[in-house]
């Protein structure tokens, strides 16, 4: 064990160079040291970047792309993994992996969600696996109330069926945290942070919710979002419980988000809170992460523990919170210390096998890849149903009267540049088309409708009236190099014609438009009839 901690500071530059100041694992340097050279990714198939670097190393992102609040079960020696779902359906997309680092995905455990899915809470207890979901922003139905509630899916087998979503009896609160108390009771900790016990079997809330703990205040000079204490995750070590939890608020300024951890010899408190708080922090704009937070302590292979947590991508917002992964060591007097520091550097890991290799983005539609390859956006409307796949085709069912209230699929996306192409058939009343999505007020591309072709910047049509033929079949295509837009259409397998326009969209964030999501590729189907697409096809560019 003692090995693989001087491998990580090793990896890291050294013992010498972990300058930890205020407790936030900020990595320095050894004076008139020089600073190594950072290896590139690893690149699949689709030129898209592999966290494992093949010779016993990773580079974060361990997941690429948009994955937010990660919350991960060790089950054994296998590992899976949820992250909030948002207004995607189906939503809750489980990953596996057996090291941390290679993951692939494997399933979807909810088919419809009832609002908003936010940061939930994977779990066994039992021999049974639970998912403490909270839904909010149930904007589209005046049934479901407008903030959260907290709901519990649960399944016999990780792969499901899972069951229909149970009301557990809370409102008002977020980001579940799900622990087994001293006593023998189930407990969920919510944002606040609160506590509530459940019954015996994890289905319903039993007893008032209390307030649990008040939270690590850093200097009022620091320059944060603002304080939000969230994301409780619970673990048990030894004779302590330890309370992982978030401040400084999700995203906002870089150095806001940060990690701080509590614990107490009951789940009833009173909670001591680390001496090294915050755990985690970005602590300069410099650092190639930014907005780090929201983790789960997890052992991995070999007895090294680490911190699985979100984090921006500096000059990469657009590509939302993508899941991290930092090693952490227990001091002599029982608290865990972060050892990564801004994680720009390779961290030596143990493999378990040999890795598969990563879903594919590009997409012939010969499989249903709904849920794992693409994901249904609400959009105004619940329901499972408006798109299939299969058959070679995928088939969109038109509504509303444009981007913003149409039937929208996305893929999500991890690269810096890539470009993506494909082929619709537009039937008679319908619009089709291929756009880079962030939500429904900000997206880009090209929409057409056999009679014209219709450009759309910054989440509204533009004035320019790009002079493609009318056509019922159009192939159209997108290149994002590293935030500048270029589009292309043809016909019939000829010549790609590039579009007059192009747009630069590094301000496609959260940030600048107060919604945690992400700009990915997406198609679209408004108005009537359908719309068929064929042939997706996705790589990165160099």
């Amino acid at each position: 064990m003692e090995n693989r901690r001087d491998a990580i500071r090793l990896a890291l530059g050294g013992a010498g160079a972990l300058a930890l100041s205020g407790g936030t694992g900020a990595v320095g340097a050894r004076a008139n040291s020089p600073v190594p050279a950072v290896p590139q990714w690893r690149r699949d198939t689709e030129g898209r970047r592999r966290a494992d670097l093949g010779n016993g190393t990773y580079r974060n992102p361990v997941l690429a792309g948009d994955w937010p609040d990660p919350t991960v079960l060790k089950d054994g020696e296998d590992y899976y993994l949820t992250h909030s779902a948002f207004d995607q359906s189906p939503g809750l997309l489980i990953w596996h992996s057996r090291d941390l680092v290679n993951w692939t995905p494997l399933c979807t455990a909810l088919a419809m969600p009832l609002g908003t899915v936010f940061a939930c809470d994977l779990v066994k207890h039992e021999g049974r696996y639970y998912i403490y979901i909270p839904f909010m922003q149930a904007l589209w139905s005046p049934a479901l109330p407008s903030f959260a509630n907290t709901y519990v899916i649960h399944a016999d087998a990780i792969t499901g069926p899972w069951s229909e979503p149970v009301d557990v009896g809370v409102g008002g609160y977020i980001d579940p945290g799900h622990v087994v108390g001293e006593d023998g009771h189930r407990y969920l900790f919510l944002s606040g942070v609160s506590r509530v016990r459940l019954s015996a079997d994890g289905l319903r809330a039993e007893g008032p919710i209390e307030h649990a703990y008040n939270g690590w205040r850093y200097p009022d000079d620091w320059i944060v979002e603002g304080f939000s204490l969230e994301g409780p995750k619970l673990m048990r070590r030894g004779r302590w419980f330890y309370l992982f939890s978030a401040v400084g608020g999700t995203s906002g300024p870089a150095t806001g988000h940060m990690v701080i951890v509590a614990r107490s010899r009951s789940v009833h408190g009173p909670w001591e809170n680390c001496p090294h708080n915050p755990m985690v922090r970005t602590r300069t704009v410099d650092e190639p992460w930014h907005s780090r937070g929201h983790a789960t302590a997890v052992e991995g292979p070999g007895g090294q523990w680490y911190l699985v947590y979100h984090g921006y991508e500096n000059g990469y917002h657009t590509l939302g919170r993508q899941t991290l992964l930092e090693p952490i060591e227990w001091t002599a007097d029982g608290w865990p210390k972060a050892l990564g520091g801004d994680l720009s550097r390779p961290l030596p890991f143990v493999r378990a096998g040999t890795p598969a290799p990563l879903a594919p983005q590009s997409d012939d539609f010969t499989k249903d890849s709904l849920g794992l390859r693409w994901t249904r956006l609400i959009n105004g409307s619940p329901g499972e149903g408006g798109v299939k796949i299969g058959g070679g085709h995928m088939v969109l069912a038109a509504k509303g009267s444009g981007p913003q209230d149409a039937t929208v699929v996305t893929q999500m996306v991890g690269e810096r540049a890539y470009r993506i192409e494909a082929t619709l058939e537009i039937g008679e009343g319908a619009e089709g088309g291929l756009l880079l999505w962030f939500d429904d007020r900000l997206f880009f591309g090209m929409g057409c409708d056999g009679k014209r072709m219709r450009t759309y910047g910054g989440g509204k049509p533009s004035f320019w009236q790009e002079p493609a033929p009318p056509s019922r079949r159009i192939s159209l295509a997108i290149e994002n190099d590293h935030h500048v837009l270029t589009l292309f259409w043809r016909l019939d397998g000829r010549a790609w014609t590039r579009h007059g326009l192009r747009f630069e969209t590094s301000g496609a964030h959260a940030n600048t438009m107060n919604d945690l999501s992400s700009l990915r590729p997406a198609l679209f189907a408004a108005g009537s009839d359908e719309v068929q697409v064929r042939d997706f096809r996705f790589r990165a560019l160099p």
